[in-house]
This record gives C-alpha cells, structure tokens and sequence, in this order.
C-alpha cells in the first residue's frame, strides 16, 4: 500500500490527511491542530470512517512546536510507514500555474517571495524543512494557491497603481485556488454542461471570496494582492479605502505592522461585532445585539454585490455554488445573498435550502445553485498523484539538502 500525506498550514491551524492511492483515493487518516498561538491548542483526529477522536489538548505555543508535534504524533502512526509523498497548500506562488516538486532552487525562491505573504508562507515553508529534516529522501509537492487564477485575463489582474510596482511582482493574484479546483472538477463529474459555462464559486469561510469562471477557467476573484482583500471575512477587512493607511497613521500614529494586524486579525465579523468572528454566534446573537445584526447584513450585501458584479463579467450566470463553512452550512446566510438576485434567475426552494440540498433552487430557476463541500485537502492529493513525484523525484539528480 501506498499512500499521500497532505499538510495544508493556515494562520492558526494546521490541517492535515493520508490518502492511500489506487483506482481512486482513500482517506485513511485526517485531522488538525487548531488554535495554534491563542492558548488551548487541540489535535482533532478523525479515522477512516469519518468518526472524530476526542480532542487531545496540545501543550505548544507557536507554529514550529506544532509542526514537531505533528510529525512526532504521525510518525507513531502505522499508516505513516507508507506515505509516499507530501503535499503542501502554498498559499503564493507567484508566476506558477501547476503543482511542483519541492527542490532546494523552489525552496530558496518560497523564502524570497515571503515578504508578499508574510502570514502565511513562512509558516508553509517550516512545514515543509522540518519534513525535509526528518525524511530528506520523501518527495514533497507544492500545491499552490493561487495556481487556479492564472488563467485570469491582464485587466483582472492589475492594479491602478504606478506601472513599475509590476516588475516586482504587485499584482492581483487571487486565493482560495485549491478550493475553487476541487470545486470545478466536482462540477465537471456532475454536471458537466454546467462546468463549461458561467459560474460563480463563493467560498464562503473564515475567510471568503468569490470567483467568476467560464468554460472551467477563473476569469476574476475576489482576492487580490493579499487575502485580506475583497468580502469582509471572520477577522479580516476585505477591500478598504486606501485612505485610511493615512489617515489613522496621522490621527492614531499607527505603524504599518499595526495597520497590518488591525486588517488581518481584528476586523470583519469581529471588529464590526466587536463580540464574535464566528457567524454561527453572531446569527445566535442579532435579535438582541444590533452590531451583531449589522456585521451578519454587511457579510450578506458583500457577498451579493461580488455575485452581481461577477454576473456582469461573465456576461450572464448559469451556476451558482456556496461551499465553505458558511456556504456549506448557513442556510439562512445562503437565503439573504440570494434576495434580490431575482434578475439573475435566481430562485431558491426554501425546503431544499433549509436541507443544504446539493441543489437549493426550483425547477423553475433559470440559474442552478448549488451547495457543495469543498475539500482542500483531497485536491492535494489528487495533484500528488498526478504530478508523480515519486518518478520525478528518481529521474532528477541528487541535491544536498
């Protein structure tokens, strides 16, 4: 037996899975350490029936420490004796249009471009030397975030500012790629006229965005430079008026590091609430607590205003699909960006939308929406397996490590 180990770091999380390969791939083993650097750190654990594990609490304080517990928590599991290859969520990358091979040249241009993701390269990389550390001869694939947007036509991709930031790499890129790959194919297997159409993907989550896709290729999306920016998000602003750089670090004195960490981990949900940056609380909340009620209003009109937008790009819409914890999971949220969007052909079943149905309009609807469980993780895997690793990694010449 063989099998793929899929890593997928996030800012506080570390998300990860065994696959053992075949016809088809099989999830053996998954889970994740959550709440890293925010105190009571779990490792949750689910096996191969899906069935999750009582979370063990986690005595570690920082990404580093994660990743060495994990690899010591995984390396005392029997299945890990037949991981293969290694896949790794790289959130940016840049000019790359498919999954690499990690090698010492990609590894050396990963730590260049950090400075463009601070948050969360520099996380992805430890995740991949301490793998290299422990088992240099394990093949590891880059699976790039961004990857998906490539496709994305010149206009979509530049910003209004002075044409020389382009040398250096200042452009929209766009995020959540893996998502909206695994998204896509999972459309082509169930409708695949709909695939080759207009579609709108919201991936709607802790963090959120939405893209335009035609004929299965992203055309625009809502991320750009950064994820911070777009939809308003749990704890991140989404797109701001650039003003406000200025303005706060005349009135408030605030440094860019502390612009930086008021956009990415005290705003959204959470700075408009000022209580909560998780929607379930704040729909919990909103009949009592009118910031509550205003940041879950601010999240609906957002997410509406990118679909109408992105309806125009695409010259009408065919397919509508939420996915994400909120997308998958939060009918009602699902209901309020969809009210008003009636001149799109936009029609729910309220019975079907109360069942996360997989597909929530009526017969009568001109526009299909759907909801469909997005999985990161197996679309890591699946690029593993078809990038080989294993053959490449034996028909390149040995490097030092």
């Amino acid at each position: 037996m063989q099998s793929i180990l899929t890593v997928n770091g996030g800012s506080s999380s570390i998300r990860f899975a065994v696959y053992e390969t075949g016809a088809t791939l099989r999830r053996r083993l998954g889970g994740k350490i959550d709440r890293i650097g925010a105190g009571g750190t779990n490792l949750i654990v689910d096996d191969s029936a899906g069935k999750r594990r009582v979370p063990r609490r986690v005595a570690v304080t920082d990404h580093r420490m994660a990743a060495t517990f994990l690899l010591d928590w995984l390396e005392e599991q029997p299945v890990f004796a037949s991981v293969k290859a290694v896949g790794h969520r790289v959130v940016q990358g840049m000019q790359h249009s498919e999954p690499e091979l990690v090698t010492p040249k990609l590894l050396a241009e990963l730590h260049r471009i950090t400075r463009y993701d601070p948050d969360h390269l520099p996380r992805e990389i430890e995740l991949i030397e301490a793998l290299r550390q422990r088992h240099p001869k394990l093949p590891q694939v880059a699976c790039f975030d961004t990857a998906f947007h490539r496709t994305m036509p010149q206009v979509a991709k530049l910003l209004p500012i002075p044409r020389h930031y382009m040398a250096q790499g200042v452009e929209r890129y766009g995020f959540h790629g893996l998502s909206y790959a695994y998204l896509m194919e999972e459309l082509a297997r169930i409708d695949p006229v709909a695939a080759k159409g207009r579609a709108i993907l919201a991936h709607l989550g802790n963090g959120a965005s939405v893209a335009a896709v035609r004929h299965g290729k992203s055309i625009d999306t809502s991320m750009g430079f950064t994820p911070a920016s777009g939809l308003v998000m749990s704890t991140r602003t989404g797109d701001l008026d650039p003003g406000l750089v200025y303005y706060l670090a005349r009135t408030r004195r605030m440094t860019a590091a502390q612009f930086q960490r008021m956009v990415n981990h005290k705003s959204g949900l959470l700075g408009v609430s000022g209580t909560s940056s998780d929607m379930r609380d704040l729909l919990a909340r909103e009949a009592g607590d009118v910031r509550a009620s205003e940041a879950v209003a601010l999240f609906c009109y957002q997410a509406k205003k990118w679909i109408g937008s992105y309806a125009a790009v695409l010259g009408g819409l065919d397919t509508l699909v939420f996915a994400g914890g909120i997308g998958e999971s939060a009918p009602l949220i699902r209901e309020r960006i969809c009210d008003g969007l009636g001149f799109l052909g936009i029609k729910l079943s309220r019975r079907r939308n109360a069942k996360n149905a997989a597909v929530i309009s009526t017969s009568a609807s001109r526009t299909t929406v759907r909801v469909m469980r997005t999985d990161e993780e197996l679309m890591i895997a699946r690029s593993v397996s078809r990038s080989r690793p294993v053959d490449t990694a034996r028909t390149k010449k040995p490097q030092g490590h």
